[in-house]
């Protein structure tokens, strides 16, 4: 099974645990788009609508995809009171290439997941002349110490590969995705947001959150049980809750006239 199809096993868990974004982005989004309730939104791998609910409550017309027919059975239930939204079960990839003319194109936590070849070419292709594209993720900073130093011991033991930045920091300034951004020929010059905040979380949340990464999903079960149940005791011998520091990352460029 690839990777980023690893999350339609637990998708009410993923609705559940999984933390939304700032409202503020969706009003930037918007701003920049110039977005009207007639555009058209295509949303890429909208999970359980935690995106897509945002540009909902502003009246925004959107046709969101995703390639698991249970996150999107979660997101369909949770959206039933949008019919401005629409739902088509399908990866970026497989999207008919004529079918295209959206006014933006929106990537929530998911854009890292699409062929490397066809993120920004297949993006622009599928843009109206005037479009934009929003790409974003949330990017969830080291907790403080010591519990810091204590996940560290923990990973060495039962996960080392899992020790290091976390998948999102590809949305980070100085990740790969940014500089790509930058260099493309399909689109003008980026602009880029940054809004932080934080999540109080306790052993449980904090823990049904990590089921739904996809890097620990792929473990073996025994290692898995074993690291989330030691992560679990490091928490609550540390008072039971701690504060988790995340920044949101925005990136928004215009279709390129020579796109």
């Amino acid at each position: 099974m690839e990777q980023r199809f690893t999350f339609d096993g637990v998708a009410k868990l993923y609705d559940n645990a999984r933390p939304l974004y700032p409202d503020a982005l969706f009003e930037d989004t918007a701003e920049f788009a110039g977005l009207e309730p007639s555009n058209q939104i295509f949303e890429i791998g909208c999970g359980t609508g935690q995106a897509t609910e945002g540009f909902a409550r502003r009246g925004l017309s959107i046709l969101a995809t995703d390639p698991g027919a249970e996150l999107i059975a979660v997101a369909r239930e949770k959206l039933a009171d949008f019919p401005q939204v629409r739902f088509e079960q399908t990866t970026f990839e497989a999207w008919p290439a004529d079918q295209g003319g959206f006014k933006l194109i929106a990537a929530a936590q998911s854009f890292h997941w699409v062929a490397p070849e066809l993120r920004l070419a297949k993006a622009a292709a599928l843009l109206a002349p005037s479009g934009a594209l929003a790409v974003f993720g949330n990017v969830p900073m080291p907790p403080e110490l010591p519990l810091a130093a204590t996940f560290g011991d923990i990973y060495a033991r039962h996960a080392p590969h899992l020790a290091g930045p976390p998948v999102e920091a590809w949305y980070l300034p100085d990740g790969p995705f940014a500089e790509q951004l930058r260099q493309s020929d399909q689109f003008e010059a980026p602009t880029e947001h940054c809004y932080r905040w934080s999540r109080s979380h306790t052993s449980q949340s904090y823990i049904d959150l990590l089921r739904t990464l996809s890097s620990y999903r792929l473990l073996p079960a025994d290692r898995r049980e074993a690291l989330l149940a030691e992560l679990a005791g490091a928490i609550a011998t540390q008072g039971g809750t701690f504060e988790l520091q995340y920044e949101t990352h925005l990136y928004l460029a215009r279709r390129s006239n020579e796109a």
